[in-house]
């Protein structure tokens, strides 16, 4: 697939646009912080606000430490450079990433890694399992997909799409890696957060070679039901899903990082 700039006026910039923009090259940022980057590969994209056609993604063979606001691309459903950019984008990362925007409206981000933790329970018969605290808030509420090799086939979005169904925040890849949706970048990035540090404590857990502590059933219900209730909670009140936290993980990049990575 053949990723191409299109001629277009630019349209001055909302204060919207350039919140999302901060916001997400803070996210990509973050992921480098946490380990969660592989070299120049995976991506986190935005959606623009106002646009249901129209993300943001970043800018191919830029390491994640180094994103900012500005660098960041702006694409549309059909592949098309929509600013003047200097970059190109990774067609893969186009692959999933169109798929789940353009059938998710709800998707205002989607985080996409590489992590050893992550892909080593991707690569588990079993997936991900109820056995920490990180991973009962996912219980019955991850789904998950087949590996169908790099995602370059535009044929694969539909499966994938089908897979990921409408209300689930969480994928995982098989034998590939994991997926989260946000509402916000900040939702998205602690979702993945969380998701990549059950993958670590299980795989901890399983390489002691001890069996596992099982956690009632029962429990596991409870669990899930309290954070469908936070979930579910607008994201954009001051006590909303993620807000406080985001807040603190931001001061992580204070103050080297806060001026650059809104340039």
């Amino acid at each position: 697939m053949q990723l191409h700039a299109v001629d277009r006026k630019a349209a001055p910039m909302s204060d919207a646009e350039r919140q999302v923009r901060e916001d997400l090259a803070a996210a990509y940022r973050l992921v480098a912080l946490y380990g969660m980057d592989d070299s120049i590969y995976t991506h986190i994209s935005a959606r623009v606000p106002g646009a249901h056609d129209q993300f943001l993604i970043n800018p191919f063979g830029m390491l994640f430490r180094d994103i900012t606001a500005s660098s960041l691309v702006k694409i549309d459903l059909e592949g098309r450079i929509l600013d003047d950019s200097p970059y190109d984008v990774n067609p893969a990362g186009f692959t999933i990433h169109s798929a789940v925007h353009a059938a998710r409206h709800d998707a205002a981000c989607v985080l996409h890694t590489h992590t050893v933790g992550g892909v080593a329970v991707s690569s588990l018969a079993g997936g991900l399992q109820p056995c920490n605290q990180w991973a009962l808030q996912f219980y019955k509420r991850v789904v998950y997909h087949d590996f169908e090799g790099i995602a370059l086939d535009a044929g694969e979005r539909e499966r994938l799409v089908a897979d990921l169904g409408p209300t689930a925040r969480a994928l995982i890849l098989r034998n590939h890696g994991l997926v989260t949706l946000g509402r916000t970048v900040a939702e998205a990035f602690i979702l993945m957060l969380n998701l990549e540090r059950a993958c670590r404590v299980q795989v901890a857990i399983q390489s002691s070679g001890s069996p596992v502590y099982p956690v009632p059933h029962e429990v596991c219900e409870k669990n899930s039901a309290a954070v469908r209730e936070r979930r579910h909670q607008p994201p954009a009140r001051p006590a909303g899903p993620g807000r406080a936290e985001w807040r603190a993980l931001l001061q992580r990049l204070e103050p080297v990082a806060a001026t650059s990575f809104r340039d």
